[in-house]
């Protein structure tokens, strides 16, 4: 007998609160799992697309399960499954608002979901479901900025982390990533790292030793006037391979560094994974439509900025995110098993735990549209 489900729905387009409810116990398929969810954590996407979802993902069928970021225990594997067995934990990135994807049934925000094994990875001993629950979405789009091609194209994570790397040009290779505390950030930076890179980031002066913990050598006040003099200054005898930035204001300053710290660079390129977005843009009819031409036209003014200033910046649009050969898939399998067991990657931010249940999911999102700095907000299951 199957299990009995439930679900924090959106009923209907922009439907405000999710409703509780039953959903049907989906059973996995092949390289499938179903996953009791024991922690799941809140993305700023999540209450974006609470929103807009039908701009952003006008493919999506209502009603519908959102939620990405998972921890909790394996209860059932579908045909052909090898690498994980029932009773374990995992944690990891539930795949229904992928294009390809596009089912309820994948979604976290309900009791048990179906996960893909390659987007997930063992939980440790030593980390808690709370903890583990962070990942998912962050990771996800950290690295697909990272080392995707038509992105930074960076050299993969290893285990245990390169030392003393050096470019073409003899001189250690270093990255900025704006936004260190954020979610994104937390992982973007720590990731760099493993992959043999030094890492200049930005946050408010308060997080900067939790930045300098994950394994950034420099970290800079996002607000100071001087931050493109500041980062230049670091990166000198340094081989700049690119910038990975969050946050307003990251992309120009970044332009700015790259533009004179080796004019002769052939490849100049800024990965941007957004904004912080402020929730009054979002919660008016004039808002939306101011928000959503801003990011279609930042989109569109990429090639020229290019043409303009000689660096490339380019919005991160995850694509094929379930693609078991993608470079997310190759972080969950080859890198965050070993990674996370000997302490060499951590999940970070650290978690917040709203409540418990799923009624107050909508309670988290509420607390994420209100911003949320150098911690992830988590709902217990």
């Amino acid at each position: 007998m199957a299990p009995t489900n439930q679900a924090a729905w959106i009923p209907a387009k922009k439907a405000l609160p999710f409703k509780v409810g039953d959903a049907p116990y989906t059973r996995p398929g092949p390289g499938q799992v179903v996953v009791k969810n024991k922690a799941v954590a809140i993305n700023p996407f999540d209450w974006v697309l609470q929103y807009i979802g039908p701009a952003l993902a006008g493919y999506i069928n209502y009603p519908f399960i959102f939620g990405t970021d998972v921890a909790g225990e394996v209860v059932e594997i579908g045909p052909d499954m090898d690498r994980f067995h029932v009773g374990d934990r995992v944690c990891g990135s539930a795949a229904a608002i992928a294009k390809e994807v596009n089912r309820p049934a994948e979604g976290a925000f309900q009791l048990y979901t179906v996960m893909r094994q390659n987007m997930l990875t063992p939980i440790p001993p030593n980390i808690t479901d709370e903890q583990a629950c962070v990942l998912g979405l962050g990771l996800g789009t950290a690295a697909y900025g990272l080392f995707h091609p038509n992105y930074l194209a960076l050299d993969m994570p290893k285990i245990p982390a390169p030392t003393k790397v050096v470019g073409k040009s003899g001189k250690p290779r270093a990255v900025i990533i704006t936004g260190g505390a954020s979610s994104v950030g937390s992982n973007a930076v720590q990731l760099a790292v493993a992959a043999g890179y030094q890492v200049l980031s930005t946050s408010s002066p308060k997080n900067f030793d939790y930045v300098k913990s994950l394994g950034a050598t420099h970290v800079f006040d996002y607000n100071s006037e001087t931050l493109a003099k500041d980062l230049l200054r670091a990166l000198k005898g340094h081989e700049l391979v690119g910038a990975y930035t969050i946050g307003n204001g990251s992309v120009k300053a970044c332009t700015a560094v790259m533009r004179k710290h080796d004019p002769n660079l052939t490849r100049k390129f800024i990965a941007v994974a957004g904004a912080i977005i402020p929730p009054e843009k979002l919660t008016t009819f004039v808002g939306k439509g101011t928000y959503l031409m801003a990011v279609m036209g930042g989109i569109v003014k990429s090639a020229g900025t290019r043409m303009r200033t000689g660096v490339d910046a380019k919005f991160i649009l995850v694509d094929g995110l379930a693609d078991p050969d993608s470079v997310v898939s190759h972080i969950y399998e080859d890198f965050l098993p070993q990674a996370l067991e000997q302490g060499q990657f951590v999940p970070a931010p650290p978690p917040h735990v709203v409540g418990n249940g799923l009624d107050k999911i909508q309670d988290a999102l509420h607390l994420q549209r209100k911003g949320v700095s150098g911690k992830k907000l988590v709902v217990t299951l």
